[in-house]
Formats: structure tokens, C-alpha cells, sequence
């Protein structure tokens, strides 16, 4: 079953760039690891991170002197760190956060091949790095997902009680839902975001595009509405997948719920700390050991009320479940990626200058007009 499911999750969800957007350079003077395509800067630093599955991922840690919070970047399916990588700078000035982003194992530089399960991993080793060597506590760390980013963020949201926030920035229910309106979770669907979302604690923010055509606006609006600590969501009119940043309400947004999340957290400090006496405290990264398997929601469907009727429904479905099984063979005719893969690969260019337009974003930010 499992080889089943990374085989519908490669073909869905992951379309790394081909070739990677960037390579690793040494600089012979200083012996720090840099992205060739860009100079050196003294508050970015550029690393390899060891998974728990035996990957070598490529991870950029973005420092800002007066942050208060740490922002984890979980990004798209069709891009990796050279295109991210003057976005995460401006975010992390612009929302005064440290900021850490990183390439899925298959992605850019980093080794392996992607899947579902390489990608949790990948995100494990992504945020064990910022507690052993940025010193990052958990009540201080942001998880951001965008897309497919959606996927690992609330895998590892659910298991961290402690966080300050979760960002969902145009995020999936589950794969198989961007493709078909199915009403439960099937064992081979792949990022069950729907059946995780209640398990998360913290405050959710999310971001989606009313005229998204890759993964529909319902996606976002049904996360929210099953959030258990919802935060005023922010659906951009006329906005699409992969266009978002530009918009002056994006940043303006996002800034306010990083500042709204930094002023309540001190007061929901002082009561952990308070609990903290009755409970023997413990790493949070204790979490990635073997409770994992809550989260395998395989032949069973969200909602259960009775033996007999659960059966039945069960029974009834066999016939939707083969052919939805069926139709992945068909996939090579009809789908559309989780994110934006037509789109993104023939217009590379339209990507390239939302990306590394840093001028054009200062300007919109700003509230300036562009030229």
C-alpha cells in the first residue's frame, strides 16, 4: 500500500524544476556554502540537513536582528530555493522574522527523490535544525505551507502543541480532492489536510486566491472553517496560485497576524508556564518518534457513527473507490498538478520576475504604483 501511495503522490504533486534553478559553491576564502546564482549576504546562511530517511536536503536560514519569531517556509511543488530565495529575504525584512526555508528531498541540490513521506522528513530535519542550532523554541516558530508546503506544515502542526502560528497559503484539503469532490479520505490519497487541521492548536491564518484555477478557493475556506483557533482569513479577490505576493493586502495581512500572534503568545506563555509544574516538560522534537501512525486514516472514513452503517457506506463505495483508482492511469491526459505545473513550466519567465522582482515588490508593498 504504501509504495501505492508515494506512486499517486510523485505523479500529483511533485514537478521539482528540471534543471534545479541554482548550484552550491564553496567560497574558497570564507569556506561558507552559498547559491551560486547569488552574493554573499552576511544575515543568510546556506546549509545541508541530514533527514531521518537518509536524505541530504539544501536549507537557507535568514537572519533578522530584531525578530521575536521564527518562520518556517515550506514552499510549492514547482520551484525550489534559487527562486524562493530574494522572496524569503524580503519577508524576513518586511515581517522582521528570522526565516528559514528549504528544498524537498529531489528538489534543487538536495538528494533523493520526492515523496509524501520524504517530505515530512524533510521538514522534521528542517525544524530540529532551527531548536539544536538557532536555538528556536517552539512557542516561537511559524509554520508557513504554501500549496503542496500545505501538506508537511500540518503534518507537523498537529504534533506540536506548543507553536505560535500556522500560515496556509493557497493549501490543499488532500491531493485527491484537487481533482475530485470526494466527501471522506481513501487509504491512497496523499497530504490529508482535512483530517489534520483539527488537531492543530494554534492560531491558523490563511491566504487563498478567489480566482485560483490549480487548487480552488473551497480548499482554503473549508481549512479554515475547521480550525479550532481561526484567525480573520484573507481570500485575495481576483488572485490565482501562484501570484499572491503581489498583492499590497498580502504582506499588510500577514503582518498584522505576525504582530496579533506575537503580543497574545506572552500572555499564553505565562499560563504554560504555570501548567508546566504538573507535567514533567519534555523536547518537543520528542513528537517525531513513533506516534506517527495516528495519522493513518487508511479505510476509514472521517466521519463514523454506527458499526452497521459504517459498512454499509463502506460497501456502497467500492465501486467509486476502483474507479478513482482506475483514473490515476488516465492522469497523463487530464490532470492538472497540485500546483500549477502547466503554468509554471511554460511561463517561467511570468514566475521568474514575480520571484526576484525585489523592486517591484518593495513598490507594491509600499503601495507605490509599478511601472
Amino acid at each position: 500500500m504504501g509504495g501505492v501511495t508515494s506512486s499517486v503522490a510523485a505523479r500529483l504533486a511533485f514537478f521539482p524544476p528540471s534543471p534545479p534553478s541554482y548550484e552550491l559553491v564553496r567560497d574558497a576564502a570564507t569556506g561558507l556554502t552559498m547559491l551560486n546564482r547569488f552574493p554573499h549576504r552576511e544575515n543568510v546562511e546556506v546549509m545541508t540537513l541530514q533527514t531521518r530517511r537518509g536524505n541530504e536536503i539544501v536549507a537557507v536560514y535568514v537572519r533578522n536582528p530584531m525578530a521575536s519569531s521564527t518562520l518556517l517556509y515550506s514552499h510549492g511543488n514547482a520551484a525550489d530555493l534559487g527562486q524562493m530565495y530574494e522572496l524569503f529575504v524580503e519577508l524576513a525584512i518586511h515581517l522582521r522574522v528570522n526565516l528559514m526555508g528549504y528544498d524537498y528531498s529531489g528538489y534543487g541540490q538536495s538528494s533523493g527523490k520526492p515523496s509524501e513521506q520524504n517530505t515530512y522528513a524533510d521538514i522534521e530535519a528542517a525544524y530540529k535544525c532551527l531548536e539544536e542550532n538557532y536555538g528556536a523554541k517552539e512557542e516561537d516558530i511559524i509554520l508557513y505551507g504554501q500549496s503542496v508546503g500545505s501538506g508537511p506544515t500540518l503534518e507537523l502542526a498537529a504534533r506540536l502543541p506548543r507553536l505560535r502560528a500556522v500560515v496556509l497559503h493557497s493549501p490543499i484539503l488532500s491531493g485527491v480532492r484537487v481533482m475530485y469532490p470526494v466527501k471522506r479520505t481513501y487509504w491512497f490519497d496523499i497530504y490529508k489536510n482535512i483530517d489534520k487541521i483539527p488537531f492543530v492548536n494554534c492560531p491558523v491564518l490563511v491566504i487563498h486566491g478567489t480566482a485560483d484555477e490549480v487548487v480552488d478557493c473551497s480548499h482554503g475556506k473549508q481549512l479554515w472553517e475547521l480550525c479550532k483557533e481561526k484567525y480573520e482569513p484573507l481570500w485575495l479577490k481576483g488572485g490565482n496560485h501562484c501570484n499572491l505576493e503581489l498583492f499590497p493586502e498580502y504582506i499588510r495581512h500577514l503582518k498584522k497576524f505576525i504582530n496579533t500572534v506575537e503580543k497574545s503568545s506572552s500572555q499564553r506563555n505565562i499560563w504554560r508556564k504555570s501548567m508546566d509544574q504538573f507535567e514533567p516538560s519534555r523536547r518537543s522534537t520528542d513528537c517525531f518518534e513513533p506516534s506517527r501512525r495516528s495519522f493513518d486514516y487508511r479505510e476509514k472514513p472521517r466521519y463514523i457513527t454506527e458499526k452497521g452503517k459504517n459498512n454499509d457506506y463502506r460497501s456502497g463505495n467500492l465501486e467509486k473507490v476502483e474507479k478513482l483508482r482506475i483514473s490515476f492511469d488516465r492522469l497523463d491526459k487530464s490532470r492538472r498538478s497540485v500546483d500549477c505545473l502547466e503554468k509554471s513550466r511554460k511561463n517561467t519567465d511570468t514566475m521568474e520576475r514575480a520571484r526576484k522582482s525585489v523592486d517591484r515588490l518593495d513598490r507594491i508593498w509600499a503601495g507605490k504604483p509599478s511601472h
